[in-house]
């Protein structure tokens, strides 16, 4: 296909813009007939399963409609397919629920979707994947990368993740306990063991495409250094940001070490001049992030740091090991659980 040369010829433009949306209607439309297909199919083969109630019957059954299929209809009937399909069907029997998203998703978000065993946990992915229209490729490396167990809505109660999931799927509302994440993994930097704020600050902005993309995709940057004058004297927001569904200011300051109590005074100074001074009609109270190397849980629990427009969050300027990060994700959902005398969830 020849590459599209821009050209002055308005009718040529539209007839342009017509054929690409054209395009995208058809594939929309596609994407759901293959996926209701398959999810028709699965839903035949579980009953069949079911009457015989063997598990070993239903392995057999896959296998060999696998093999009739691909010899009439070709590859897309693999043991695989027919399996997620099976799964499909099993995990979302309405079809009305399976119409309403078919038409955002490729069968094959649908074959990553169904790997996730959590039903909130995969919830959360299906409305993030639909709010910020991520690729296959792009889903399977937040997954690999734990967002969810990262972001601070997995450490709240289960009835809570739910509300806010069903606000999400249903009015696009985000909260900010959806957006904002611990820790953030910084692993593009580059930056080596001993490095300065000035130095971390310089590598964010360096790779400012892919910070936004670890922090969110509706982050929008707006300034370095933010200069702000308090009874004549001068201090500085290292990064400010806006979110646009929020539509909130976002303040972030950068320190190395562990977290200190001053920071947090410090803070709530930059968010009380924002909101004075820079936030518009319409718009909510500024919030700010505090990025640390490393976090002091009772320091910020006293402090009910995790309750305000104030959030604390680690970075990590190397990907630990998986083990390590699920270990270190798994301890803070539970510490956070306990706090809230939330019961854990039974094995």
């Amino acid at each position: 296909m020849n590459p599209i040369v821009p050209n002055s010829d308005p009718l040529l433009n539209d007839l342009r813009s017509l054929i690409a949306q054209s395009r995208q209607q058809i594939a929309a439309v596609i994407n759901a007939e293959i996926t209701l297909l398959y999810w028709a199919i699965g839903k035949r083969i579980n009953e069949e399963i079911l009457n015989q109630g063997r598990a070993e019957y239903g392995k057999q059954t896959i296998r060999r409609l696998s093999e009739q299929l691909i010899a009439e209809f070709g590859r897309g009937f693999s043991i695989a397919n027919l399996t997620n399909a099976v799964e499909l069907a099993r995990l979302y029997p309405d079809p009305q629920i399976v119409q309403t998203v078919s038409e955002q998703f490729s069968w094959s978000h649908f074959v990553t979707f169904v790997t996730i065993k959590d039903e909130l946990k995969r919830d959360f992915y299906m409305q993030m994947a639909r709010l910020e229209r991520w690729s296959v490729r792009r889903l399977q490396k937040k997954l690999d990368g734990m967002l969810y167990e990262r972001t601070a809505i997995s450490r709240l109660p289960e009835e809570t993740i739910r509300l806010e999931l069903t606000q999400l799927q249903n009015d696009n509302q985000l909260s900010p306990d959806l957006v904002f994440r611990d820790p953030y993994v910084l692993d593009f930097l580059g930056l080596e063991n001993n490095y300065s704020e000035q130095e971390l600050e310089d590598a964010i902005l360096s790779e400012l495409q892919k910070f936004i993309i670890e922090l969110g995709s509706d982050f929008a940057f707006m300034a370095r250094q933010k200069r702000i004058v308090i009874d004549g004297e001068d201090h500085r927001i290292d990064l400010l940001f806006y979110h646009r569904r929020l539509r909130r200011l976002v303040a972030i300051d950068l320190k190395l070490g562990r977290f200190k109590a001053a920071y947090k005074g410090q803070m709530e100074l930059y968010l009380g001049w924002l909101k004075q001074y820079e936030m518009l009609e319409g718009e909510a109270s500024p919030i700010g992030l505090i990025l640390c190397a490393e976090k002091t849980r009772e320091h910020i629990e006293l402090m009910q740091l995790d309750k305000g427009d104030i959030r604390v969050a680690e970075y990590l300027t190397h990907q630990l090991p998986t083990t390590v990060l699920e270990q270190k994700l798994h301890l803070a959902i539970e510490q956070a659980r306990q706090r809230l005398d939330f019961p854990k969830d039974e094995e």
